[in-house]
């Protein structure tokens, strides 16, 4: 059975079932936890009929950490991609069939930030296919997920979503309780998306690490779009786990930091949503001097095999302090004072340097692993970040904002 037949027979499926569970349930998470479950089934059956097709127009990465460097099916993000828009485009109705008389506006505009919402993912999903097509500019990548977050801030602003922002308890004589950003809301939002849907790409290079509330209502819609994304992301984490048997591409990093965007942002608890990528930003913030070029970057940065040991081990960049720029300099004594870094000096002026990734920071602290112990390990730090996360909402943040995100 090929590829587009499986496709098709995926859709019908998941529009048959829609229809047969249209006329028995009435709860929506029931629904919405079904057809997750469904998308996971297809996304399972889809993934492994998919690889000859990417083989085949020479959509391949080569696995750089294994001794026979074999060449593997990349962007397969799109796949499970496909499978979560079939899942929500069937579920998207059920939400808002039976709207209570006088409150036809208010589940009119949801309805529409929805959509909007997938419109912005579907965006980055496209955008994502072109980047591992095309190989774009790291200029590039941070303009375009801005534009593909102005459907949902638009529409946010038409529904007149609300600008403010609650202060500390602190802050409150000076400021009162909530200070309204204005149009430097969306800025700060828009700066949001690209950050997510760049921070997962940032922070990934060994198998399986890209893929591995219910307060009020708006809660309610963000668990609607992230609940078919943790299922079709398990499926995907099935086959990218070590040894991989697909890589998942640029295609599921902007889909997955897209997707965390527009639940952030329609659940209104953006505040929160930073706090769960605390990995993430610990990664970005040292990867900020080879990122801006302060200090020599190379086009891969993820950690080499060591092939008489078969563990990874730091990748390098190599430079001459001296001809740094003077802030160069100045960052590189910094991370030699503090050893935040492995520096290899070979006494002629040159030095070897570990590349500023906090995988690459992980190896040089704890010494080389296998790929699949650094992933288990890297997963394990950001679960403890969640629960940290989670505390600091909850534990620490209600006496002092006193009010909700």
């Amino acid at each position: 059975m090929t590829f587009g037949f499986q496709l098709f027979a995926f859709c019908v499926t998941s529009l048959l079932l829609t229809i047969v569970v249209a006329k028995s349930l009435r709860s929506t998470f029931t629904v919405n936890l079904i057809l997750s479950s469904l998308a996971f089934l297809g996304a399972m059956k889809l993934i492994p009929s998919s690889k000859s097709l990417f083989l085949k127009a020479n959509c391949v990465g080569i696995d750089v950490n294994k001794l026979n460097k074999p060449q593997i099916p990349e962007s397969i993000g799109l796949v499970v991609a496909c499978c979560y828009f079939i899942c929500m485009g069937c579920f998207l109705p059920f939400p808002f069939k039976e709207s209570p008389a006088g409150n036809k506006e208010f589940f009119y505009c949801e309805y529409v930030e929805m959509v909007c919402g997938l419109l912005s993912i579907c965006y980055m999903v496209l955008l994502g296919f072109v980047d591992d097509i095309l190989e774009l500019r790291w200029r590039d990548k941070l303009v375009l997920p801005a534009i593909a977050t102005l459907p949902l801030l638009l529409v946010y602003h038409n529904n007149g979503g609300s600008t403010y922002v609650s202060m500390p308890s602190l802050l409150r004589p000076w400021f009162g309780g909530a200070v309204d950003l204005g149009y430097f809301y969306y800025l700060c939002v828009s700066v949001m998306g690209v950050f997510c849907t760049n921070a997962i790409n940032i922070l990934s290079g060994v198998n399986g690490l890209e893929a591995g509330q219910s307060e009020n209502r708006a809660h309610y819609v963000s668990l609607f779009f992230m609940m078919p994304f943790v299922f079709v992301t398990l499926a995907l984490t099935y086959y990218n786990w070590f040894p991989a048997e697909v890589f998942v591409g640029d295609t599921f990093c902007y889909f997955a930091g897209m997707t965390f965007a527009v639940a952030g942002i329609l659940g209104h608890f953006t505040k929160t949503l930073w706090l769960f990528f605390i990995p993430q930003l610990l990664n970005f913030i040292y990867s900020v001097p080879q990122l801006l070029r302060l200090i020599p970057c190379p086009r891969h940065r993820m950690p080499r095999l060591d092939e008489s040991t078969g563990k990874l081990i730091n990748s390098f960049t190599s430079f001459k302090p001296l001809e740094l720029s003077p802030s160069g300099r100045f960052i590189f004594n910094v991370l030699k004072f503090l050893r935040l870094a492995k520096i290899i000096d070979d006494g002629s002026g040159h030095v070897r340097m570990s590349n500023l990734t906090l995988i690459n920071f992980f190896i040089y602290v704890f010494g080389s692993k296998r790929e699949d112990k650094v992933t288990a390990s890297l997963l394990l730090l950001q679960v403890m970040c969640s629960f940290l996360a989670i505390y600091i909402r909850y534990g620490i943040s209600p006496p002092i904002f006193v009010v909700g995100d």
